[in-house]
């Protein structure tokens, strides 16, 4: 009794392990570049004062988390922010550091402990905002 070949369950085995062996080099690479790309936010904080009156929009993207944000302003002051959008992986509770922006009037306001990562893209989402100008005036 003659036994079938072992070449192409080797062969499948071996194309499936260097898949496997790609697919996780690349989700290394992109966890790396979103850590890098986190990194290098820095927030600056806009004249409040010198802004019009109105509404901005302004968003920004690091790969593992992104963020979309409506910001009114009036009188010099943040009046309201509001999170179109807010792609996270735990960083939920990052959202309190929108208080924080309207308590301090503060762009640059300290990030939720816990959630660092995704406090400091909606915080750069609002300062893109004020940077580009309203898209909408009172």
């Amino acid at each position: 009794m003659k036994y079938p070949s072992k070449k192409p369950l080797l062969g499948l085995l071996s194309a499936a392990l260097l898949l496997g062996l790609a697919a996780g080099g690349l989700y290394l690479k992109s966890v790396a570049d979103y850590r890098r790309a986190v990194r290098e936010i820095s927030i600056r904080q806009p004249p409040l004062a010198d802004l019009a009156d109105g509404l901005y929009a302004g968003q920004w993207d690091v790969g593992f988390i992104s963020a979309k944000v409506e910001v009114e302003m009036e009188g010099g002051k943040i009046q309201s922010i509001r999170i179109i959008e807010h792609k996270n992986d735990r960083g939920q509770k990052a959202e309190a550091v929108i208080d924080k922006i309207l308590a301090e009037q503060r762009v640059d306001a300290d990030a939720v402990s816990g959630a660092t990562n995704s406090s400091k893209v909606l915080q750069k989402a609002v300062e893109q905002a004020l940077e580009q100008g309203p898209i909408a005036k009172p």
